[in-house]
């Protein structure tokens, strides 16, 4: 065997292995940040691979080695750019786009074998033709779909897209089958009559990518890119088989999976069915609970931040929720300021980590991570539900749906069955909002009308910071 050959095959499964360590990693708060970093270094490696296997071919061209090692300097350097400058807020639509960006790699290898076939098989058919027909077929329609529908979900977290009128109605399900059936019809020519479907299946699964995820609502936006995650992975492992590659099949299949994993999470967190997100529409669209009552508060308390320093001072236990609210108003830093007030008073202070809060996977344990949060203070929803009877105080900054108490007490909600903070169980509640307005899902959240809940109205950054001044001037912490 040639010794290029049982290098490249060496250092490929050093990458396998490592890529496995790093995705079991990032199960854990405590170890994300490294298992994050022990996954670049497995597609280092993989990289390296390539350029070992490049120097074992006869015959090798080294303009395209050229070109392999600039597109990984030129993507790399792209990746530390946006990693540097991508605000908090962004990082969902940062997400989405890098699973475009995965989904496009794949479409464009398919593309290119497609069009400059590498084998011999594949230019006068058989067995191995038909497999990599296959794989070239799986790849487009996968790579198409994940590129286009992360490509929506960027401009639609964004605010550079809403959702058509006309594609909120049943109209579009016949749209979408009608898409469905030209990429069906594209992948028949494409085994019949050679490249001739090829554009076509371009064209018919890219639209059917843009169909799909157009319609779906903010609220269904930590399982669509989630989901969008696995298909990336897919597309990669059918890129794999399209050109040979046992490291792109193993790493495309365990992203894959792991994406598959993650949705099924996610979806449980919302009381939702995959089917129902991706065909349902907004989360909220079946409500019926549509008379002015069950829309109008008549109940609501309002305090100033004097009264909640106040409260504050006299806990022994507080829960602090956070939400999207946070990373909008970038309150991360200022709120652990206010946090080490509080610890450095003797009050016990945790975090209620909901799984879908904010607007993907993990985004309030990223944020938090970023302001330098303890791990161990941040507590899982199973956690901290059973808590929250001896809490004295609860301070929830931008979280709306994941709080709602309608998911367990009102059977007609969209909510219902979803699982929630059980943060009304709690002696006392403070909710941080600019106004009422309601969250991603368009309904009333039944907490703000509780005995002891109060609004502290106003931006999160302002209203922690006034905060943080009056737990000063009360000796929390110290004087300012």
């Amino acid at each position: 065997m040639n010794t290029f050959v049982i290098i490249k095959s060496i250092v490929d499964l050093i990458a396998v292995l490592l890529l496995a360590l790093g995705i079991k990693g990032l199960s854990k708060v405590r170890s994300a940040r490294e298992a994050n970093q022990l996954a670049a270094f497995a597609m280092l490696l993989a990289v390296i691979g390539v350029l070992i296997d490049f120097l074992g071919s006869s015959g090798i061209s080294f303009v395209a080695w050229g070109w392999i090692i600039l597109g990984s300097l030129v993507g790399g350097l792209l990746g530390m750019v946006t990693a540097k400058r991508v605000p908090m807020t962004a990082m969902p639509e940062t997400v989405a786009l890098f699973n475009g960006c995965g989904g496009m790699s794949s479409l464009l290898v398919a593309i290119g074998v497609a069009l400059y076939p590498v084998t011999q098989a594949q230019e006068t058919g058989g067995i191995t033709s038909l497999v990599e027909s296959v794989s070239i077929a799986a790849s487009v329609f996968v790579g198409a779909i994940t590129f286009t529908g992360s490509i929506i979900a960027m401009a639609k977290l964004q605010g550079w897209l809403s959702t058509p009128a006309w594609m909120q109605s049943r109209i579009r399900h016949a749209v979408n089958i009608g898409f469905a059936v030209i990429s069906f019809i594209a992948i028949i020519q494409l085994f019949t009559g050679g490249n001739s479907g090829l554009w076509l299946l371009v064209i018919g699964a890219g639209l059917l990518g843009i169909g799909v995820t157009l319609p779906i609502g903010g609220a269904d936006m930590p399982v669509v890119i989630s989901l969008l995650n696995s298909y990336s992975g897919v597309a990669a492992a059918a890129a794999g088989f399209v050109v040979g590659s046992q490291l792109l099949i193993v790493a495309g299949a365990m992203v894959g999976a792991a994406g598959l994993i993650l949705t099924q999470v996610m979806c449980k967190g919302m009381n939702r069915s995959l089917i129902s997100v991706l065909f349902g529409g907004a989360l909220g669209a079946g409500s019926t609970s549509s008379s002015k009552e069950s829309t109008e508060y008549t109940n609501i308390t309002s305090c100033s931040v004097e009264e909640c320093a106040l409260t504050l001072e006299a806990a022994e236990k507080v829960v602090i929720v956070p939400g999207y609210g946070l990373a909008v108003a970038q309150a991360q830093h200022t709120l652990r300021e206010v946090t080490r007030a509080l610890e450095a008073s003797g009050i016990n202070v945790t975090y209620a980590i909901h799984p879908v809060a904010g607007r993907m996977p993990g985004h309030m344990n990223v944020l938090l991570a970023e302001a330098d949060v303890p791990y161990e203070q941040l507590k899982e929803m199973e956690i901290i539900n059973p808590e929250f009877p001896a809490t004295d105080v609860v301070l929830i900054l931008g979280a709306n749906d994941v709080v709602n108490p309608q998911a367990k007490t009102d059977s007609t909600s969209p909510l219902y069955g979803m699982p929630v903070l059980d943060v009304h169980e709690a002696r006392t509640v403070f909710v941080v909002k600019r106004g009422m307005s309601a969250g991603y899902s368009g309904i009333k959240n039944d907490l703000f009308d509780l005995p002891n809940t109060s609004m502290v109205f106003g931006d999160a950054k302002k209203v922690l910071s006034d905060l943080l001044v009056e737990l000063k001037e009360l000796g929390i912490g110290g004087k300012g």
